[in-house]
Parts: structure tokens; sequence; C-alpha cells
């Protein structure tokens, strides 16, 4: 692992610990064991590493989901994928995703607006997946904003029970278990 790799995952660790607001750039060379002006070798500001982060694992979430849109699956199919790819990221990467739930509130603007409008783009391409199979009739006729917040609300939640604990998960079954939590509540 490169420094600036080794950097990236102890502050990811720092920022959960203490949440953003509470983490200083003192902390970030304390963690290193270095001198202040160190740390802006990794980080041109505490700002940019939020920033960073949160924008990385974003474009991760929207570049997997567009593939899932794209493809050929039936959307029931498209909505397991969709589960399978927040649980398969939320498990590997679970610092990384609670900054999307807990820690972009924090971004300055513009950056928090842009943001707020690229999460907006992803709840409308989930929505998307949503209403193609009420139309096609293999979900049954609903709320499409309901089912949208509803199915990424189960998946949301993962980053607690991973993030910053040594726990031996069995990935396949967890995307198993939400997959028919999910589905049995909208499945025609």
């Amino acid at each position: 692992m490169t420094k600036r790799e080794e950097f990236k995952q102890a502050s990811l660790n720092l920022i959960h610990k203490k949440g953003f607001k509470a983490t200083t750039i003192r902390d970030l060379a304390e963690m290193m064991d270095c001198d202040v002006a160190n740390v802006y070798n990794y980080i041109d500001s505490k700002q940019g590493l939020l920033e960073s982060h949160l924008f990385e694992i974003n474009s991760e979430f929207h570049t997997q989901v567009d593939q899932i849109i794209s493809s050929s699956y039936s959307p029931i199919d498209k909505i397991k994928k969709l589960v399978s790819v927040y649980v398969e990221i939320t498990i590997t990467r679970p610092l990384e995703a609670s900054l999307l739930v807990n820690e972009w509130r924090s971004l300055k603007e513009p950056k928090l607006t842009e943001f707020i409008k690229a999460r907006e783009s992803f709840e409308r391409k989930v929505k998307k997946i949503i209403i193609e199979g009420i139309n096609d009739g293999t979900l049954r006729q609903m709320d499409p904003a309901l089912a949208t917040y509803s199915i990424l609300s189960s998946v949301r939640w993962l980053f607690n029970k991973y993030a910053g604990k040594k726990v031996k998960v069995n990935r396949i079954e967890v995307e198993k278990q939400i997959i028919e939590f999910v589905l049995q509540g909208i499945e025609s």
C-alpha cells in the first residue's frame, strides 16, 4: 500500500470515528505520524478530502447503475443487480459508503449542490427501473418514488453493520436476504 493509499484509508477511519466536522488537519497529521504541513502532500484541504471520498464512491455507484439500466435484464433482475452492487460496495468499502449517508451534508457550495443533484439523479435512475417494471407488469402498481426510497432505505443502513468492525460476512447471503425482503413487497 502506498503512503497515499494509507492516508486515504486512515482518513476514512478517522472520519468514521470522529465525524467529518470534528476531524482536524492536526488529527490527520497525528494519525499519519507527520507534521501538519505534510498532510498537504496528500490533500489540498480538509474539504477537498471529503469531496474526493464522496465523489469517488458516488461515481462508482452511478457507473454501476448506468450499466444495469442499459442492460437487457428484466426490471426484477435489474433490482436484484442494484441490490447486489449496493451490498458489494458497502461490504467492501463500508467507510466510504457511510460518507454517502452521514457526511455529505458537510460539503460546501458549490460541491454540495453538485452532490445533491448527483444523488437525485441516482434516485431517478432507480425510479426508472421501478417504472419500467410497473409498465411491463412485472411489478404491481405502486408509487414509484415510495418504492425507490424503500429499496434504497433497505440497503443504505448496511454500512452500520460493517464499518469499522471485523465482521465475517457472507455477501451472497446478505444479498439474498435483502433481495427477498425488497421483492416480496413489490413483485407482482
